[in-house]
Protein backbone atom coordinates (compact mmCIF):
# COMPACT_ATOMS: atom_id res chain seq x y z
CA UNK A 1 0.00 0.00 0.00
CA UNK A 2 1.30 3.47 -0.88
CA UNK A 3 1.86 5.53 2.29
CA UNK A 4 0.39 8.71 0.81
CA UNK A 5 -3.07 7.60 -0.30
CA UNK A 6 -6.36 7.82 1.51
CA UNK A 7 -6.46 4.00 1.42
CA UNK A 8 -3.81 4.15 4.15
CA UNK A 9 -5.53 4.80 7.53
CA UNK A 10 -2.34 6.41 8.87
CA UNK A 11 -2.33 8.94 6.02
CA UNK A 12 -6.08 9.53 6.51
CA UNK A 13 -5.34 10.28 10.17
CA UNK A 14 -2.64 12.73 9.09
CA UNK A 15 -4.97 14.42 6.57
CA UNK A 16 -7.62 14.96 9.25
CA UNK A 17 -5.14 16.27 11.84
CA UNK A 18 -3.37 18.47 9.27
CA UNK A 19 -6.66 19.92 8.02
CA UNK A 20 -7.72 20.72 11.59
CA UNK A 21 -4.35 22.35 12.34
CA UNK A 22 -4.54 24.43 9.15
CA UNK A 23 -8.12 25.54 9.85
CA UNK A 24 -7.14 26.43 13.41
CA UNK A 25 -4.26 28.56 12.11
CA UNK A 26 -6.60 30.29 9.66
CA UNK A 27 -9.04 30.96 12.50
CA UNK A 28 -6.26 32.81 14.33
CA UNK A 29 -5.82 35.19 11.39
CA UNK A 30 -9.51 36.04 11.50
CA UNK A 31 -9.31 36.40 15.28
CA UNK A 32 -6.70 39.14 14.81
CA UNK A 33 -8.85 40.92 12.24
CA UNK A 34 -12.01 40.66 14.33
CA UNK A 35 -10.20 42.09 17.35
CA UNK A 36 -8.80 44.96 15.27
CA UNK A 37 -12.29 45.74 13.99
CA UNK A 38 -13.75 45.50 17.49
CA UNK A 39 -11.08 47.78 18.95
CA UNK A 40 -10.93 50.03 15.87
CA UNK A 41 -7.20 49.91 16.44
CA UNK A 42 -4.13 47.79 16.81
CA UNK A 43 -3.36 48.29 13.12
CA UNK A 44 0.23 47.70 12.02
CA UNK A 45 0.79 49.99 9.06
CA UNK A 46 0.36 53.76 8.63
CA UNK A 47 -1.72 53.21 5.49
CA UNK A 48 -4.24 51.33 7.65
CA UNK A 49 -5.22 54.73 9.11
CA UNK A 50 -6.44 56.04 5.75
CA UNK A 51 -10.11 56.87 5.33
CA UNK A 52 -11.77 54.01 3.45
CA UNK A 53 -15.13 52.23 3.39
CA UNK A 54 -13.73 49.85 6.00
CA UNK A 55 -12.27 52.69 8.09
CA UNK A 56 -14.67 55.64 7.86
CA UNK A 57 -13.28 57.42 10.94
CA UNK A 58 -9.49 57.09 10.89
CA UNK A 59 -7.37 58.40 13.73
CA UNK A 60 -3.69 58.62 14.55
CA UNK A 61 -4.18 56.25 17.51
CA UNK A 62 -5.32 53.33 15.33
CA UNK A 63 -1.71 52.13 14.98
CA UNK A 64 -1.10 52.30 18.73
CA UNK A 65 -0.70 48.88 20.32
CA UNK A 66 -3.90 47.30 21.61
CA UNK A 67 -3.37 44.43 24.07
CA UNK A 68 -6.34 42.39 22.86
CA UNK A 69 -5.17 42.64 19.26
CA UNK A 70 -1.54 42.04 20.20
CA UNK A 71 -2.47 38.90 22.15
CA UNK A 72 -4.36 37.55 19.13
CA UNK A 73 -1.41 38.47 16.92
CA UNK A 74 1.01 36.61 19.23
CA UNK A 75 -1.27 33.57 19.20
CA UNK A 76 -1.29 33.63 15.40
CA UNK A 77 2.49 34.10 15.22
CA UNK A 78 3.04 31.17 17.59
CA UNK A 79 0.78 29.00 15.46
CA UNK A 80 2.67 30.11 12.36
CA UNK A 81 5.89 28.92 13.96
CA UNK A 82 4.54 25.52 14.98
CA UNK A 83 1.99 24.36 12.41
CA UNK A 84 4.47 24.15 9.49
CA UNK A 85 6.78 22.00 11.63
CA UNK A 86 3.87 19.72 12.49
CA UNK A 87 2.82 19.42 8.85
CA UNK A 88 6.34 18.55 7.71
CA UNK A 89 7.13 16.20 10.61
CA UNK A 90 3.76 14.51 10.12
CA UNK A 91 4.60 13.67 6.51
CA UNK A 92 8.00 12.30 7.55
CA UNK A 93 6.21 10.24 10.19
CA UNK A 94 3.63 8.85 7.73
CA UNK A 95 6.41 7.92 5.29
CA UNK A 96 7.91 5.66 7.98
CA UNK A 97 4.68 3.57 8.21
CA UNK A 98 3.92 3.87 11.93
CA UNK A 99 1.24 1.75 13.59
CA UNK A 100 -2.23 3.32 13.36
CA UNK A 101 -2.65 3.62 17.15
CA UNK A 102 0.59 5.61 17.39
CA UNK A 103 -0.38 7.85 14.47
CA UNK A 104 -3.78 8.60 15.99
CA UNK A 105 -2.29 9.25 19.42
CA UNK A 106 0.43 11.63 18.20
CA UNK A 107 -1.38 13.40 15.34
CA UNK A 108 -4.73 13.92 17.07
CA UNK A 109 -2.91 14.50 20.34
CA UNK A 110 -1.00 17.39 18.75
CA UNK A 111 -4.22 19.06 17.61
CA UNK A 112 -5.78 18.70 21.06
CA UNK A 113 -2.63 20.02 22.76
CA UNK A 114 -2.53 23.04 20.43
CA UNK A 115 -6.19 23.74 21.25
CA UNK A 116 -5.13 23.72 24.90
CA UNK A 117 -2.29 26.10 24.07
CA UNK A 118 -4.76 28.42 22.32
CA UNK A 119 -7.08 28.33 25.33
CA UNK A 120 -4.18 29.09 27.71
CA UNK A 121 -2.97 31.97 25.53
CA UNK A 122 -6.40 33.44 24.78
CA UNK A 123 -7.47 33.40 28.42
CA UNK A 124 -4.13 34.72 29.75
CA UNK A 125 -3.32 31.69 31.89
CA UNK A 126 -0.01 31.60 33.74
CA UNK A 127 3.03 31.13 31.56
CA UNK A 128 3.60 27.66 33.02
CA UNK A 129 0.22 26.46 31.71
CA UNK A 130 0.89 27.80 28.21
CA UNK A 131 4.47 26.50 28.29
CA UNK A 132 3.27 23.04 29.30
CA UNK A 133 0.95 22.85 26.29
CA UNK A 134 3.69 24.22 24.02
CA UNK A 135 6.27 21.75 25.36
CA UNK A 136 4.01 18.74 24.89
CA UNK A 137 3.27 19.87 21.33
CA UNK A 138 6.98 20.38 20.63
CA UNK A 139 7.75 16.91 22.01
CA UNK A 140 5.10 15.42 19.74
CA UNK A 141 6.69 17.15 16.72
CA UNK A 142 10.08 15.80 17.80
CA UNK A 143 8.61 12.30 18.22
CA UNK A 144 7.12 12.45 14.71
CA UNK A 145 10.45 13.50 13.20
CA UNK A 146 12.52 11.05 15.24
CA UNK A 147 10.21 8.16 14.38
CA UNK A 148 10.58 9.00 10.71
CA UNK A 149 14.34 9.29 11.07
CA UNK A 150 14.73 6.09 13.07
CA UNK A 151 12.26 3.88 11.22
CA UNK A 152 12.49 5.48 7.83
CA UNK A 153 16.17 6.16 7.23
CA UNK A 154 18.32 4.16 9.61
CA UNK A 155 17.36 0.82 8.04
CA UNK A 156 18.49 2.24 4.70
CA UNK A 157 21.73 3.61 6.13
CA UNK A 158 22.50 0.46 8.12
CA UNK A 159 20.75 -2.51 6.49
CA UNK A 160 20.14 -5.44 8.76
CA UNK A 161 19.12 -8.80 7.35
CA UNK A 162 16.30 -9.47 9.77
CA UNK A 163 13.27 -7.21 9.43
CA UNK A 164 12.51 -7.57 13.13
CA UNK A 165 15.98 -6.52 14.24
CA UNK A 166 16.38 -5.21 17.76
CA UNK A 167 18.00 -1.89 18.72
CA UNK A 168 21.12 -3.84 19.75
CA UNK A 169 21.27 -5.29 16.20
CA UNK A 170 21.19 -1.73 14.83
CA UNK A 171 23.92 -0.67 17.27
CA UNK A 172 26.05 -3.63 16.20
CA UNK A 173 25.57 -2.65 12.54
CA UNK A 174 26.72 0.90 13.32
CA UNK A 175 29.76 -0.40 15.21
CA UNK A 176 30.67 -2.77 12.37
CA UNK A 177 30.38 0.02 9.83
CA UNK A 178 32.49 2.35 12.00
CA UNK A 179 35.16 -0.29 12.50
CA UNK A 180 35.37 -0.99 8.77
CA UNK A 181 35.12 2.55 7.37
CA UNK A 182 36.46 4.56 10.27
CA UNK A 183 34.53 7.18 12.27
CA UNK A 184 34.74 9.91 9.60
CA UNK A 185 32.54 7.99 7.15
CA UNK A 186 29.61 7.45 9.49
Amino acid sequence: MDAFTLDNPVFRTYVIAAALAILKMLFHAFLVVSRMIGANGGFLNPEDRRKTVGNPNPSATQTDPNESVERARRIHRNEGENTPLFLAAGLVFVAASPPLWLAQTLLYGYVVIRLGHFWAYATAQNHEVRATFFSIGALIIAALALFGLYCGTLPLMFPIAAQDATPSDALQAVQNRTAFHGPSSV
